[in-house]
C-alpha cells in the first residue's frame, strides 16, 4: 500500500503542478528577475501547493495513525498559509518568523513533540528540562529555514530535500518507525514528481510556499524519528540535513565576519560559489546532489557505528566541510585557517 501511496502523490504533483502554474499567473503570484536572482523570465512561485496537494492526496490513502499526526498536519498548513502570503505579498520577515514559531508551538502542543533529553558519549543522557521549548522550536524553526536559504537554483530545494526524506525513509525503515517512514516516503515522491517540472530550466518555483513547507516537514519527521536515539541523539538528522545546516551556518559565520546582519541577503551561498568556479547552472545542482547523498549516506553509517567508530567518523566530516568550504570560499574568500596551517607547515 506504501507503492500505491507514493505513486499516488508522484502522479499527483505532476497533474497539480501545471493547474498551479496556470494559477500563479493568473492571481499574479510570479518572482521577478533582480539583482540577487539567477534566473532571468518571471516565473510562477506557488509551487509549493502543488507539492502539498500531492502529499495529502498519498497520505490521505493510507492515514498513518499517530499520536503527533493532528498537530504536524495544522503546523503544516500555518507553514502552507505563511509561505503561500508571503510569495504573493512579500511579508516581513518578522510576520513569517511569527507564523513558524506558531506552527512550532502547534507541533509541541497538539502533536505533543519535542526534544527533552540528547544522549551523549561518556556522559550519559542529559535532560533539557524547561530548556526542551526553546531548543525544539529553534530546531523546526532553524531546518524550515535552511531549506529556504538553499532555494536559490532550479530544483536545488527540491531535489536536496527529496534526498533528505529518502534518508530520513531509510532510517525509519531501520528503526521500524510506520509513521515516520510512510509519511516522509510520501512526501518525497511528491517532491520528485514536482521536480520533473522545477529542474533546470524550471518551468515553476515552488516559493516559499514549497520551502518553508518542505522545511517544515523535515524538521519535525527528523525530530520524531531520532529525538530519542543513543549515542549522539540529534546529530543523525545535523547530518542528513548536512547541505542545508551547513550553507545556513557558514553565511552566519561569514556575514558575522562582515560585520553585517545575520538576516542580510547575500551573493556567496554554495549554489553562488559554486557558480562563481565555473560549475554550470545544472552542474551545480547536480554537485550539490551528490553532497546531499554522501551526506545520507553518512548519516546511516552513523547511526549503525560504534561509539568510538562514530566519533572518528564524525570528526573526517566536520574536517571534510571545514576544507571545502574554504576552498570555494563560503566563509569568505579570505577564510582559510586549515589550509593557511597546512601551508606554514609545508614551508
Amino acid at each position: 500500500m506504501l507503492f500505491l501511496a507514493m505513486a499516488a502523490a508522484f502522479v499527483g504533483a505532476i497533474i497539480l503542478t501545471p493547474l498551479v502554474i496556470k494559477f500563479a499567473f493568473r492571481i499574479g503570484a510570479v518572482d521577478r528577475p533582480n539583482y540577487r536572482k539567477v534566473h532571468a523570465a518571471v516565473m510562477p512561485r506557488i509551487g509549493g501547493l502543488a507539492i502539498f496537494g500531492a502529499f495529502l492526496i498519498g497520505y490521505a490513502i493510507l492515514l498513518p495513525k499517530d499520536e503527533h499526526a493532528a498537530g504536524i498536519l495544522i503546523g503544516a498548513v500555518i507553514i502552507i498559509a505563511i509561505g503561500f502570503f508571503d510569495d504573493m505579498l512579500e511579508i516581513t520577515a518578522k510576520a513569517k518568523a511569527l507564523g513558524q514559531l506558531v506552527a512550532a508551538i502547534v507541533v509541541m502542543t497538539v502533536g505533543n513533540l519535542q526534544i527533552d533529553f540528547i544522549n551523549l558519549p561518556f556522559l550519559g543522557q542529559i535532560d533539557f528540562g524547561y530548556l526542551s521549548i526553546p531548543i525544539t522550536i529553534l530546531w523546526i524553526v532553524g531546518v524550515t529555514n535552511a531549506i529556504n536559504l538553499i532555494d536559490g537554483l532550479d530544483g536545488l530545494a527540491a531535489g536536496v530535500s527529496t534526498i533528505a526524506l529518502i534518508s530520513i525513509s531509510v532510517m525509519a525503515l531501520i528503526m521500524e518507525n510506520n509513521f515516520v517512514l510512510v509519511t516522509a516516503a510520501i512526501l518525497a515522491a511528491s517532491s520528485l514528481g514536482f521536480l520533473l517540472f522545477n529542474f533546470h530550466p524550471a518551468k515553476i518555483f515552488m516559493g516559499d510556499t514549497g520551502s518553508l513547507f518542505l522545511g517544515f516537514m523535515i524538521s519535525v519527521l527528523a525530530l520524531l524519528g531520532f529525538k530519542n536515539v543513543a549515542v549522539v541523539s540529534l546529530v543523525i538528522p545535523i547530518i542528513m540535513l548536512g547541505v542545508p545546516i551547513s550553507d545556513t551556518f557558514f553565511a552566519i559565520v561569514r556575514r558575522i565576519r562582515m560585520k553585517q546582519s545575520i538576516t542580510a541577503p547575500d551573493k556567496s551561498h554554495l549554489h553562488h560559489c559554486l557558480l562563481r568556479a565555473g560549475f554550470s547552472h545544472r552542474q551545480t545542482v547536480l554537485v550539490i546532489y551528490g553532497i546531499a547523498i554522501l551526506f545520507g549516506i553518512a548519516a546511516v553509517l552513523f547511526s549503525q557505528a560504534t561509539v568510538w567508530g562514530a566519533i572518528l567518523l564524525l570528526f573526517v566530516i566536520l574536517l571534510a566541510i571545514e576544507l571545502f568550504v574554504e576552498i570555494i570560499g563560503l566563509a569568505g574568500t579570505n577564510y582559510r585557517p586549515i589550509l593557511n596551517l597546512v601551508r606554514m607547515i609545508g614551508k
